[in-house]
């Protein structure tokens, strides 16, 4: 960004045709110093960004809104406790578009929903939180009475009895956490570098095993769930099919059935050896083929493969 870009971002840059009597830049643009926040200045509302003190419900989806959502809100005074000014924000939700107005309460310290959303209720037990229960107003009133003060300090010292033993606890355990701040600073420090040890160790036997991650420990489980699992191979898979043919095949064959087909497979063999030479003596040249020759070696064909079934 150039310095002249970056001062009329900053709004420092002057116009040639400003002069000094005509006063601030904002006043020479004829705008507010706010911009857009003070666009409703005029009616007594300015523009703000309202943080949610509390959980609400939504009152047009009902969806809950959590506590420190930001909003922005139109700010305007509604009245006055004594000389305390009581401020009204109104927003829209971001879920359904839905308007809210809060206001303060001076006289309780607190925001009042006024209209458009409702507080969600949020209760706990005391014992389970292990808190005290804070007196009431009007118990705080009645304390300006020296004989219901007196009861009431009764009260409190039997309370306090009840409580010691849980305080005086809390208090032994914290004492024993911070009694030595060097022992357990060295016992801190001893685990750090046992854990160091234990990730470098860890990263070492992965780039051993050619893996880019950190392996964890081996544990019993998984080690009997990988037990468990078994990869069935090409071999396997051949060899279980070769004994279900073996075992679907009947035990009983004929020793007849087997010679045909030797003998068959020999004669196909001489076949093509007979075929092949005939092939070879045409292309040499040595005889023409001739219809007495064809059957002549038609017949001989015959005779000889008549010859080899005698012989089998």
């Amino acid at each position: 960004m150039s310095s002249l870009a970056a001062a009329r971002a900053d709004n420092f840059y002057y116009p040639p045709e400003w002069t000094p009597d005509q006063g601030s830049l904002n006043k020479f643009h004829g705008q507010h110093a706010l911009r857009e926040r003070a666009r409703k200045l005029d009616q007594g509302i300015l523009i703000i960004r309202f943080e949610m003190p509390f959980n609400i419900w939504c009152g047009g989806c009902n969806s809950m809104i959590a506590k420190g959502v930001r909003f922005n809100a139109e700010k305007k005074q509604v009245g006055n406790y004594y000389s305390t000014k009581i401020w009204s924000f109104t927003m829209k939700s971001a879920c359904c578009k839905h308007q809210i107005v809060i206001q303060t309460d001076p006289k309780n310290c607190e925001y009042v929903i006024i209209s458009g959303a409702e507080r969600k209720t949020e209760e706990y037990d005391i014992e389970d939180a292990e808190t005290f229960a804070l007196p009431a107003d009007e118990e705080r009133g009645k304390l300006a009475d020296p004989f219901y003060r007196l009861e009431h300090q009764e009260e409190d010292l039997q309370k306090k009895k009840e409580a010691e033993p849980v305080l005086v606890r809390l208090q032994r355990v914290s004492d024993a956490r911070h009694a030595d701040d060097y022992s357990l600073n060295k016992a801190l420090r001893a685990q750090l570098r046992s854990q160091k040890k234990r990730i470098a160790e860890e990263e070492t036997a992965s780039r051993k095993k050619g893996l880019g991650i950190r392996l964890l420990p081996a544990m019993e489980e998984d080690t009997a769930t990988a037990a468990k699992v078994k990869f069935s191979s090409k071999f396997e898979r051949n060899r279980k099919d070769k004994r279900a043919l073996i075992n679907a095949a009947s035990i009983f064959s004929s020793s007849r059935s087997m010679t045909a087909d030797k003998s068959r497979l020999i004669l196909e063999s001489k076949r093509r050896k007979i075929r092949v030479g005939t092939a070879s003596n045409l292309l040499t040249g040595g005889f023409k083929p001739s219809a007495l020759s064809g059957n002549g070696i038609s017949s001989s064909i015959h005779k000889s493969s008549s010859m080899a079934v005698r012989k089998f």
